[in-house]
């Protein structure tokens, strides 16, 4: 088994089976195939295309390229995953209330991507919150708290990581086979009992139109069920920002009002369609109707934000955060209003252009090894069918600088288009699949 006999086969559409999947993997992960060939297998995988059945082998082969997780634990082993999207910080709110709720969950998540920001970012927008921990912290974290969010190791699926880089310089990102296979690699690796996923589409997401978002979420649902691990997904709208904020601390701050009672809104609602059939499949609820309703109750009796306390705490982070997140979170030193240029109603909002913002106030990263400024950002941004009066504000901006306040306004006026009449709004739960 060679690698020019492999990609010769891949360039006939001939497909690969699980031994030669499992030699790439290895290959992959050892740097025993060089980035040309890397490079050709992504692109061969992009032209033509695997089978279901390719897809899966791929997808285990990369898993099973690192450390699998296993777990001794008194409760099912559960996780979550976003395609991404503006102002999307419901892992920071579901992986407490899950594991309020009896499930355990090693949630292996990753910063921030493009327009969209990074769960990890978020978490260590707190002070002294440190997301990269060895194996044994994480299980030990997992084991006292039920959850823990961290960056994943250097050996889990390695052969992902190689080839992602790989990926982003060859044109071979837009692949439905190689993102399902990064995608589910990863998390099957965390030694899951269930999972669920939620796929984005809207002007906020990388899926901009349903049928790419369908195709997607079934592709992810068939996969992940076929390598053993019970797995649904909803498609969720991403039309407008989540929560009305965007900027690491900033979301922050509003998973903690959810979190301390003291706001509610879309995140909940779609934390609740995510969780409620997860825990019914961990056997932790009757149905999905039920386990949503055990999920709202975890928040609102405060024992999730009692779980995100342990698991702060633990990963190096203040003790009773929840009691001192308005204290301790970095606040920007400029915060500026962006005026409605005219009266009317938010009729839509482009919400790829508020996180390109964001990253262009210092909130993101153009470039791997950029720092993040975790204080910068946008809040109060008004939500679709708003109505505002010409000169009242559309969002405030949070920035480091008047400079950057002032150029980012301009950028988050355009994005917001302003009409005579309210639009139609979209369902928040558009279709659940598996």
């Amino acid at each position: 088994m060679n690698a020019r006999a492999i990609l010769a086969k891949l360039r006939h559409a001939q497909g690969l089976d699980e031994a030669e999947m499992s030699w790439v993997a290895q290959a992959l992960a050892t740097g025993q195939l060089s980035d040309a060939q890397a490079g050709a297998f992504a692109m061969g995988v992009c032209l033509n295309g695997l089978t279901d059945a390719g897809r899966v082998a791929l997808t285990l082969a990369m898993r099973d390229s690192g450390r699998v997780l296993e777990w001794d634990l008194d409760g099912p082993v559960l996780d979550k995953h976003s395609t991404g999207g503006v102002g999307d910080c419901v892992s920071l709110i579901l992986a407490p209330a899950l594991a309020a709720c009896g499930a355990y969950v090693p949630m292996i998540s990753g910063r921030g991507l493009g327009h969209t920001g990074g769960t990890l970012d978020k978490l260590e927008a707190i002070p002294g919150v440190v997301t990269q921990i060895d194996a044994q912290k994480f299980g030990a974290v997992v084991a006292d708290a039920g959850c823990a969010i961290v960056g994943a190791t250097a050996d889990i699926a390695p052969a992902d990581k190689r080839l992602y880089a790989v990926r982003d310089v060859s044109s071979t990102v837009d692949s439905l086979d190689l993102i399902t296979a990064s995608i589910l690699s990863k998390k099957l690796a965390a030694g899951l009992d269930g999972l669920v996923l939620d796929v984005k589409v809207g002007s906020g997401a990388f899926m901009k139109d349903m049928a790419q978002a369908r195709a997607l979420a079934e592709a992810l649902t068939k996969t992940a069920n076929a390598a053993g691990c019970r797995t649904t997904a909803i498609i969720s709208d991403m039309s407008q920002p989540l929560v009305p904020s965007l900027g690491n601390a900033l979301e922050v701050v509003e998973v903690m009002r959810v979190l301390t009672g003291q706001g509610t809104g879309p995140i909940v609602e779609v934390a609740a369609a995510l969780g409620g059939g997860l825990l019914a499949n961990g056997g932790l609820a009757r149905d999905a109707q039920d386990g949503a309703d055990k999920l709202r109750e975890a928040i609102r009796s405060g024992a999730a934000a009692e779980r995100f306390d342990r698991m702060i705490a633990a990963m190096g982070g203040p003790a009773d955060f929840s009691q001192l997140w308005q204290r301790v979170l970095p606040e920007a030193t400029v915060i500026r209003a962006v005026p409605a240029p005219v009266a009317g109603y938010v009729a839509a909002i482009d919400g790829e252009a508020l996180g390109l913002g964001v990253v262009a106030l210092g909130g993101g990263r153009v470039v791997e090894s950029d720092q993040i400024d975790p204080a910068v950002g946008l809040s109060e941004i008004l939500r679709l069918g708003s109505y505002v009066e010409k000169g009242q504000p559309l969002a405030m901006v949070h920035a480091s600088r008047p400079e950057d306040a002032d150029r980012v306004a301009a950028q988050v006026a355009a994005a917001m288009t302003l009409a005579d009449s309210a639009p139609d709004l979209p369902d928040l739960i558009l279709e659940r699949v598996g």
